[in-house]
């Protein structure tokens, strides 16, 4: 809980630690998620008791609408206000559920259409101008210069999300089939396949870089920092965006750029939509499809450049 919902009603606070404790202990979320749901939820609680709601049984639809009105008139984004929609609706879902309330109030609330930016993805020719550069400092980086390499090919080879590449213990490699298993969003389990250039990085990691970084906090980390601890994410982004600042021309982005990036080539190159899915671990076939439009845009954008008649 945060320090807001020290302020709420009995009522507020105890529904709102029993779904805090439902969040981590059922569904398995991350400490992360799980403060931004309890963030939104305080909003809400916040603004319902202004109202006279001095209690999630007493919620109703004119609240959550109320709220949400509120948020845009505060000149919040789309994309935020569907975002609290959403956290909304499972939150009453809940309470119905659990018998904390007699109806679902948020089961006809509606939230705007968010609008999608299309991420933006690498292209194939600056990936290989990524990794050529990492190669190339190796000479002067030493044992540093080899867990960056591992860092790019195993974030572009398996587009895994930055949470999961820190989590991976030497376990987690089956090095002679060259699958990685991952630990996703909600502790689902799942295993993802890497390529030959990733895995002679991941070798060379392990047999010379490793050693030389190891200590006794080192633990079954197959990633360490500079003092031989669990490398954390934040080194990770920094990694990533200064090795990509090395390379002319390209955007700027951190490990969840990657990870787009390894999701648009695999659909550039044929691979079918499930796939892609199942190898970066959503839970909704529909947010896998937003790469077919990145790949739509790019075909056009190359068309629009090329032909004489574009």
């Amino acid at each position: 809980m945060t320090a807001q919902s020290e302020v709420l009603s009995e009522a507020w606070s105890a529904a709102l630690a029993a779904y805090e404790q439902h969040l981590r202990a059922e569904r398995g979320l991350s400490s992360h998620s799980v403060r931004a749901y309890l963030t939104d939820l305080e909003s809400l609680a916040t603004h319902a008791e202004r109202l006279g709601v001095t209690g999630p049984a007493e919620l109703s639809l004119r609240t959550l609408r109320s709220w949400l009105a509120n948020l845009q008139t505060l000149g919040r984004a789309r994309t935020t206000i569907a975002r609290r929609a959403t956290t909304a609706r499972v939150f009453t879902a809940w309470l119905a559920r659990t018998g904390q309330a007699a109806q679902d109030a948020g089961a006809l609330l509606a939230s705007p259409k968010a609008h999608r930016e299309l991420p933006v993805a690498l292209t194939q020719h600056e990936v290989r101008a990524l990794l050529d550069v990492a190669i190339a400092s190796l000479v002067d980086d030493g044992a540093r210069g080899l867990r960056d390499l591992v860092i790019l090919e195993l974030l572009y080879a398996t587009g895994i999300r930055v949470g999961e590449l820190v989590g991976l213990d030497i376990d987690d490699l089956d090095r002679g089939r060259r699958v990685v298993r991952v630990l996703g969003k909600g502790s689902k389990e799942r295993s993802v396949p890497y390529g030959l250039p990733a895995s002679e990085a991941v070798e060379l990691w392990l047999e010379h870089g490793r050693p030389a970084l190891m200590t006794d906090s080192s633990g079954a980390a197959v990633l360490l920092g500079m003092r031989g601890g669990r490398i954390d994410q934040r080194a990770v982004r920094r990694v990533v965006h200064e090795r990509i600042a090395a390379v002319d021309g390209a955007p700027d982005m951190g490990p969840h750029g990657l990870r787009h990036t390894a999701a648009t080539h695999l659909l550039e190159g044929g691979a079918d939509l499930r796939s892609v899915q199942e190898i970066l671990g959503h839970a909704s076939l529909g947010t896998t499809q937003i790469y077919t439009h990145v790949s739509t845009e790019r075909l056009r954008s190359a068309y629009q450049l090329a032909h004489p008649r574009a």
